[in-house]
């Protein structure tokens, strides 16, 4: 098995945001189960509107990136029970069928549970048509639960990161 190239891409306007610290822990705690691995991240936040515009090189750029992944973890506050619109406006520079060969995992912060079938009947599907295999369920992660998340995260990684290396 070749090294996993592991990107996060963080559907948050805000920056150094709660959303964006559950994908770094997912992310960190992936590349310790599989070998060799190394991480990369796109925070949308840093690009703002600048996700709208085709021309923009940092968009452009941060596109470059999730397409050379082999492991997305792509993670989004809870809005209106679904993900940003950042982050679909954001999934919307992709083509149909761009992410095939990888693997996501979709990751939703939010604070109800009455909301944590939305990454499985919203975010999954997104990445699904855009080619990518979600071969786990996602994680829908209450506010709640962030301090935790770190712990929550290494035992998770140690049993769905070898289903996500396959695809």
């Amino acid at each position: 098995m070749s090294p996993a190239r592991i990107v996060t891409v963080v559907g948050n306007p805000r920056p150094a945001s709660r959303t964006h610290g559950l994908a770094r822990a997912l992310a960190v705690e992936l590349a310790h189960v599989l070998p060799d691995a190394t991480t990369g991240e796109v925070d949308l936040a840093a690009l703002g509107p600048r996700v709208l515009d085709q021309a923009d090189a940092g968009a452009s750029a941060a596109v470059g990136q999730v397409l050379a992944a082999d492991v997305l973890v792509v993670a989004s506050p809870t809005y209106k029970a679904t993900y940003s619109g950042l982050l679909k406006a954001f999934l919307d520079r992709l083509g149909t069928g761009s992410l095939a060969g990888k693997t996501a995992v979709p990751v939703l912060l939010g604070g109800a549970p009455n909301h944590q079938l939305a990454v499985d009947l919203h975010f999954a599907p997104l990445l699904l048509e855009l080619g990518a295999a979600v071969p786990v369920r996602g994680l829908f992660v209450l506010e709640s639960g962030v301090e935790d998340f770190a712990s929550f995260a290494a035992e998770w990684a140690a049993a769905n990161g070898l289903a996500l290396a396959r695809g």
